[in-house]
């Protein structure tokens, strides 16, 4: 037994920071395993997690797609896969994204969280922020969550959970063994959701 092997999408983003908690996340819960940039098809087929970090969520996605990733990945969610999406990853996760300002959005999605995404929903980088949050439904009381030209579900199907909002606007959700932030959890030192997806990973493998 080698220990769970997760992997993060690294095409463009917060790729590094990901990587770091990840791996501080399964020190702290004495999980074995590796952690692991990832972006072709090979890699990704391996895996037991992934994560998809916050970034430019059109690029990630036109690029993945280019490289087969992208179908491969919709492969491993429905075999059962754990993965969290932090901001950029939400959107590439969902079935349809719009723009506050542009509209709809024509860019590859993943089509999995059954859930209709405003990008930018708090407004452009200048209006970056942090906020206290609870994910009581994941088991974490309070989490300071780094919003960065985030997005929010305006729209959510029956199979889909809401861990958080903020201001009334859904920030944090989960479909089967899919997460999905608004905000960065990577960005902060708390490892609580990246723990929370680590022991999701673990028990699926």
């Amino acid at each position: 037994m080698t220990g769970v092997n997760i992997g993060i999408l690294s095409i463009q983003g917060d790729v590094a920071e990901n990587v770091s908690a990840t791996r501080m996340a399964m020190d702290e819960l004495g999980i074995e395993g590796v952690v692991s940039e990832v972006k072709n098809p090979e890699q990704i087929s391996d895996l037991d997690g992934l994560v998809i970090p916050g970034g430019e969520s059109t690029v990630i996605g036109t690029l993945s797609l280019v490289s087969g990733s992208l179908k491969k990945i919709k492969e491993k969610i429905a075999s059962g896969m754990p993965v969290l999406g932090t901001c950029a990853g939400m959107i590439l996760l969902s079935k349809k994204a719009k723009d506050r300002v542009v509209g709809e959005m024509e860019q590859p999605l993943l089509d999995h969280l059954d859930v209709k995404i405003e990008r930018n929903a708090f407004g452009r980088q200048k209006d970056s922020f942090e906020a206290d949050l609870s994910l009581e439904k994941i088991g974490i009381s309070k989490f300071r969550g780094v919003f960065i030209r985030a997005p929010s579900v305006i729209d959510i199907g029956k199979d889909v959970e809401v861990l958080s909002r903020f201001n009334e606007k859904i920030v944090a959700i989960k479909q089967g063994n899919v997460i999905g932030t608004s905000f960065h959890p990577e960005l902060t030192a708390d490892l609580a959701v990246h723990k929370y997806f680590v022991t999701l990973v673990q028990k699926k493998n």
